[in-house]
């Protein structure tokens, strides 16, 4: 009995070693194509080296969005004007990649006032009313004279 058992167990162990050995091939990952989304980011004509999004595979990975009016930041307005801006371009980006704003699971906010909050709060809880995604909202000096920056990512099966 105790032969058979020790038998049995240097098979087990042989199967296992077999299938650490296995081809790459066959062990790999399925590949997961990577989608540049949107144009090139021009500002003041000049082409700034980031993409808007990208989608790798499941994923949408939205780079921070400032509102943009007529091709150029936009530097007036309030901050309830300008939240909406900035969400209707991230809607916009999202639908290119075949996603949507109920897809989006993390949100992070810059602005540039804490004043702002309250204000940016009313207009975003109108794009995220029904389970809205985790979010971070910091005050900070952007690089671009706007009043926020918003940057999503998004889960979208194909």
């Amino acid at each position: 009995m105790a032969k058979k058992k020790a038998a049995a167990k240097k098979k087990a162990g042989s199967k296992r070693q077999a299938a650490r050995k296995a081809p790459a091939a066959r062990r790999a990952a399925p590949k997961v194509t990577k989608k540049v989304i949107g144009g090139p980011i021009v500002v003041n004509g000049n082409q700034i080296p980031i993409s808007k999004g990208i989608r790798l595979g499941d994923y949408v990975v939205l780079s921070g969005q400032v509102p943009f009016k007529d091709g150029v930041p936009m530097t007036t307005g309030t901050i309830e004007e300008q939240t909406e801006v900035t969400l209707e371009m991230i809607k916009g980006l999202l639908k290119e990649a075949g996603a949507s704003l109920s897809d989006v699971f993390k949100v992070t906010v810059w602005l540039r006032d804490k004043a702002d909050f309250l204000g940016y709060n009313r207009t975003y809880a109108k794009y995220f009313s029904k389970d809205p995604p985790v979010r971070s909202t910091v005050q900070s000096t952007l690089m671009v004279d706007v009043r926020i920056e918003i940057e999503v990512t998004a889960f979208s099966p194909r």
